[in-house]
C-alpha cells in the first residue's frame, strides 16, 4: 500500500510538471501588468511637474537606450539625472497630457511590454531677454519595458516631436 501511494504521488507530480512545461510559461495576469505599466506612465507626469529627476531616472533600466533626434544614446543614471534636472529647472510645466490612452502590448511570456504614447507638453520658460515665453510640443514615443524580477523598467525610448507654436 505504501508503494502504491508513493507511486501515485510521483505520478501526480510528473503530471503537474508535464502540464506546466506544456504551457511553455506561467500564466500572466496581463490586466494587472497593464495597470502597473500605466501607473509608471502616469507617475512620469508627476515627476515632470514635481521636477523629480531622480524618480524619473529610477524608472530606467541599467541597459537604457534613447533614440532621439537621429541619435542613439546609452546614458548612465547620473547622466540621465543631470539631463532631466537641467531640463526640469529650466521650464515650468503647464501641460503634460496624453492625447489618447497609451497603447500597451505584451510579449507572450509577459516579461516585456511596449507603450505607444501620444502627448502634448506645454511649458513656459525665460528666453534670452528674461521674458517668459510659452511653447507647446506634440510628442509621440515608444517605450519598451522589461520586467526585472517583479519590477518593470524602461529599456528603450524612441521619441519624435513637433513644435505646435
Amino acid at each position: 500500500m505504501k508503494t502504491a501511494t508513493r507511486f501515485s504521488c510521483q505520478l501526480l507530480a510528473l503530471l503537474v510538471i508535464t502540464l506546466i512545461s506544456c504551457n511553455g510559461h506561467p500564466k500572466v495576469d496581463l490586466e494587472l501588468e497593464k495597470k502597473q505599466i500605466l501607473k509608471l506612465h502616469h507617475a512620469q507626469r508627476d515627476y515632470h511637474f514635481n521636477k523629480d529627476s531622480i524618480a524619473f531616472a529610477n524608472q530606467l533600466s541599467e541597459n537604457f537606450i534613447s533614440v532621439n533626434k537621429g541619435i542613439i544614446n546609452s546614458p548612465n543614471q547620473s547622466e540621465t539625472i543631470s539631463r532631466y534636472h537641467n531640463y526640469f529647472t529650466s521650464v515650468e510645466f503647464l501641460k503634460w497630457d496624453d492625447v489618447s490612452e497609451p497603447i500597451i502590448k505584451f510579449s507572450d511570456d509577459g516579461t516585456m511590454a511596449y507603450t505607444i504614447v501620444d502627448k502634448i507638453v506645454a511649458v513656459s520658460q525665460l528666453n534670452e531677454n528674461s521674458e517668459t515665453v510659452e511653447g507647446q510640443t506634440h510628442f509621440v514615443w515608444t517605450a519598451i519595458y522589461r520586467k526585472y524580477e517583479d519590477q518593470w523598467k524602461i529599456d528603450c525610448v524612441t521619441s519624435t516631436n513637433k513644435p505646435l507654436n
